[in-house]
Formats: C-alpha cells, structure tokens, sequence
C-alpha cells in the first residue's frame, strides 16, 4: 500500500478532531442541530487551518445515515465522503476550473436531484481564482440555488472575490490554529505512530508552520524521512536551517558585550549551517520582546519563546536604552533586506552597529571607573598604576554585581504590608454554617468564547489591586468553617476580574476543578464578595489553559476580531444553572 501523507491520514474525521477554529465548530454544530442551514458558505483564513477539511466534515454531517449533524465514519456515506468517492460531493479546484464554461457545466448538473445523499455539496477550493466572468455566471445560481444543493468556498485571499458573491454566503474566517492546539494534535499523533519524540522538537516545528496544521504535519513528515523513528530538536534545526534557543541567547550577549570577534564568528557559522538570516532576524525580535516585557511587567504569563529564568538573565543583564536601540534596529532591518543584494553583509554590518554602540557606553563606564582605582594604588604601590590596563574590567563587574543586589532590595520591601494585611478591613462571621469543601459533583464549565469576553472586560486595575491584597486571606486560612475554602482560593491567582466574575488561575487541573464544582460556589463567592465588597462569579483555569487562552485572544486582536466590550452581554445568572 502506497505511504500517505501524515495531514492526509490523521485528517480529521468528526468535529472534534479539528485542531483550533472552536468558534466555528460550535456555529456549524448548532446550525446543524436546529437544522437553519444556509445554502452557501465562505470559508476563508490562511493555509492549512482546516477550511477543506471543514468543508468535508460538514458534508459528512449534512449526509451521515445516522442523521444530520452525526459522523458516524461507519455508514456508506461518511465512508465514501471520507475516501473521496461520494457522488454527491463534488470538490473543484477553482485555480485549474476558473472559466465560464466550466462554471456553466456546474450550473447545468445543480439541478439533478442527489443519487445518495440528502443533500448535493459542491466544495470550490482557492475560490479567488475564478475569472470575474466566472463569478458572474456562478452569482445566480448561488443565490437562489435548489434546496437539495449547498455551496461551500474556501479561500485564502477573501478580498479578491466580489463582493457580490461574498454578500451571498455565510463568511466564516479560520484564524492560525494556537501553538497549544498544534501541539496537542502533534503528541496525539507521534504516540499512534509510536514515535519518541522532544518537545522541543515539536516546538521548534511549530514555530515553522506559524500556526497551520497542515504545514507542522509536513514538516514532521520531512524530519521522520531524514531521521527515521524519532524526532529531535537538532534534527529540525540541521535540515531547516535554524539556530537553537541557546544559539540565539548568546548571540546577543555578545552583541551586548560588544563582542565583534564572537558575533562575526556565529554569523559566519549560521551562514554556513544554512540558517536564513530572515528567520533569525524575527527569532532575534521575538526574544527580545519577551526581555522587555518581563523587564517591564515580571509577568511570566506573557512569555512566547524565552523562559522566566532566561528571561531574567537577559533583562537584569540588558539596559533599557540597549534593549529598545537593539529592537528599532531589527525591526528597520525587516523591511530593509527587500532592498538589498546580499543579506548577509547587511545583517554583519547590523550586528557590528548594535556591537560597537553598546562598546561605546561601556567604555565612557570605564574611563569613569577607574578613578578612583588609582587613588587607592598610589596609597600603597604607585608602581601599580602602569599595570592598570590589566585590571581594568574590575570595575564593570563590580558595577553589574550591585546592579543584581539591589534588584530583590525594591521586591522585598512589600514586606511592611504583610503586616497590615494580617487584620484585613474585611470579615469572615467565625459562626456561619461549616462548609465542606465538595471534590466531586457537577462542575461550572465556560467555553473559550465565553472567557475571552471576560477578558475584553477585565479591570486590570482592579486585579492589580487585588494582587496586592492576596495574602488577605491568611488570616482566615484556619477560619473554622470556611477555612478550606479560603485555602483554595490563595492557592489561586487572580486571572481576570470584571465588575460580575473573577476567574483565577491555578497551577494544577484539580484545584480549578474543585473551584468549579457547582456545590463549592456560595461558599467561594462568599469569601471573595467580602473581600472586594460585591456580589461575584467565581471561576476557575489552569495554568495552561490561561496561556492558551492569552494566545487565542492575542490572535483575534491582532485579526481585529475581538468582540467590543459595548456589545458583550454575559449573564450570569444562566451560567449558574
């Protein structure tokens, strides 16, 4: 039997499969169920997202024996819908199908009734590269087509469709599917295939595929043909020309330390290990960004490449001007290698600016600093000071190891208002009704959808201050009704705070579990609503949820498709039920 793909073998076969696009899931799953299905679709978003795979899935559930909206994968149909070979739903490829006659030819078969199914699906791929006369032909028949005949386009380039047939459909826009959920379908995958895998291998892949399935399961196609039954990091970065992580942090250490030798040697040894320049420059501006937003923030939760601990050797090392001169440069450089002839040349003359203007501040430190070294040697041995030159890197590492003392000073100071907060203003009556904390029961559950409204209307202000009076709740830990509860809560951070909810963010699944069960929730809201003097929705996440989610919601910002806080509208009192 022929070898097939692994994107072709682990499609997906029922809705929860698919990677990501939960949105769109959810849509087509309710649609289904309350059967007001539309007669055309558009679905558009960049590659290897899951728009033909959709497509499919949603044939298969519009003809399952079983019924509409099921995927049995048992029945003839869903088989056939699978293999490719159903009569019913037809796949045209639009960029080798683009012209009126074909488009003709479609318009004449619509009309036959379906020979097995109960509807006839006509799935258009690359729809954008129909002629306009094309289009022109397909407009009525898509607005008005039979009952039994359901158009699906998918598209990468939705702008160049008229608006015209856009205004027909129903616009669906797959967004890039988040690390956490490519992830999860890579490990799920490499386990069937019984396959050893590093993780950081797979995400090494993952940032390649920028946030396709299709492409990280192409590329992991690739790495298993040139290293047999295990994935390994320096695999990937031997065949697709990268740097590793440690490659890349010490690359701009040299460049801070003004290093020219040491950066010209690593990027003659990326050149001759085929690393693009491109790629390293936008790695390069990824690790930085992190440096500064844990340079400015100590928030750990925002981090995309770096970790906390590399992340805080780079920023305790780098100062604020350098780290901001090092960025603006990278960033220009972007644009910049459009106009240029050899890359290389201009990346090393990059680098050697970024070098020799950081060497510039570090030797005005020097020639300050040795100052007073001289006072103290002619006190003893003048002769000394013509062996100064030797010496003369004393006082830059004097200089970073106070740096690095004071920094934990300004983070221990909060100690006073541990004091203060051991008699919080806030009371916890000592004879309410003893609450057991419940492990077991029914659960609160909220979609991604739902927690990223109550992230568009988070006060962060107000966590910020809440933050700041969590320890609070020690004083009520051994409280002899609600004590276990208070304890569940502190082992939680604040996530998000509105004005109705609080969702706080556990380390473990089991915590956020416990905080949810429906039976734990008067008690839960209780405490909190002392402590912030109004009535709350308490909710739990875990830890990599709440990543998962700072992912998606940053995606849809970034593809302005977040909803605006004017039109969100949560009501908690249906959430309770």
């Amino acid at each position: 039997m022929a070898y097939k793909a692994l994107y072709r073998a682990y499609r997906p076969q029922s809705f929860e499969e698919v990677a990501g696009q939960k949105h769109i899931v959810r849509t087509l799953k309710n649609a289904l169920v309350s059967n007001k299905i539309a007669h055309a679709y558009l679905f558009c978003g960049p590659r290897g997202t899951g728009k033909t795979t959709m497509a499919k899935l949603f044939a298969k559930a519009l003809n399952c024996e079983e019924g509409i909206g099921h995927q049995c994968n048992k029945c003839s149909n869903c088989v056939e819908v699978t293999e490719g070979t159903h009569p019913d739903v037809i796949e045209i490829d639009a960029a080798s199908n683009n012209g009126v006659e074909q488009v003709r030819e479609l318009i004449d078969k619509v009309n036959y009734l379906p020979i097995k199914g109960k509807y006839k699906v006509y799935i258009i791929d690359e729809v954008h590269m129909m002629t306009a006369n094309a289009f022109n032909a397909l407009l009525k028949t898509l607005e008005e087509p039979p009952a039994h005949v359901i158009f699906i386009l998918a598209t990468t380039e939705p702008h160049n469709i008229l608006p015209t047939i856009v205004s027909r459909c129903q616009r669906y826009d797959f967004t890039k599917v988040s690390d956490a959920d490519i992830f999860e379908r890579m490990v799920e995958i490499l386990q069937k295939e019984d396959i050893s895998y590093d993780e950081k291998a797979v995400n090494a892949i993952i940032s390649l595929a920028d946030g396709g399935v299709r492409d990280a399961l192409s590329i992991l196609d690739q790495i298993l043909a040139y290293s047999g039954s295990s994935l390994k990091e320096e695999d990937v970065y031997a065949l697709f020309g990268l740097a590793s992580l440690e490659e890349k942090l010490s690359f701009i250490k040299a460049i801070y330390n003004g290093d020219v030798a040491t950066c010209l040697t690593k990027i003659n040894a990326f050149s001759e290990g085929g690393v693009d320049l491109k790629r390293l420059t936008n790695d390069l501006l990824d690790i930085l960004k992190d440096v500064l937003i844990i340079k400015k923030t100590k928030d750990d939760s925002q981090l995309t490449v770096l970790n906390l601990l590399n992340a805080d050797e780079l920023a305790n090392m780098i100062d604020m001007r350098f780290l901001n001169e090092m960025i603006g440069t990278f960033l220009k450089a972007q644009s910049d290698y459009k106009t240029v002839a050899n890359i290389k040349t201009m990346f090393e003359v990059i680098v050697l600016r970024l070098a020799t203007s950081n060497d510039a501040v570090v030797e005005t430190v020097k020639k300050v600093e040795p100052i007073p070294q001289k006072v103290e040697v002619k006190e003893t041995k003048p002769e000394i000071i013509v062996e100064q030159p030797m010496v003369e890197e004393e006082p830059m590492v004097e200089e970073k190891e106070t740096v690095l003392v004071k920094e934990p000073k300004t983070e221990i100071k909060p100690e006073p208002v541990a004091e203060k907060e051991e008699t919080p203003e806030w009371h916890l009556e000592e004879n309410s009704p003893k609450q057991e904390l419940e492990t077991e029961g029914d659960h609160y559950e909220l979609d991604d959808e739902t927690i990223i409204k109550f992230m568009v209307l988070g006060e962060k202000e107000e966590r910020k201050e809440l933050m700041t009076r969590w320890n609070e709740l020690d004083a009520y830990i051994s409280h002899p009704s609600l004590g276990k509860i208070v304890a569940l809560i502190k082992d939680g951070r604040p996530f998000i705070v509105t004005k109705e909810a609080i969702i706080l963010e556990y380390d473990f699944v089991k915590l956020a579990d416990k905080l949810n069960v429906k039976t734990n929730q008067n008690s839960v809201s209780e405490v909190l609503s002392k402590m912030i003097g109004r009535d709350v929705f308490v909710y739990g996440i875990s830890r990599s949820e709440s990543v998962r989610l700072i992912k998606a919601f940053n995606n849809l910002r970034q593809i302005s498709k977040l909803p605006r806080a004017s039109e969100i509208s949560i009501k908690i009192e249906e959430i309770k039920k």
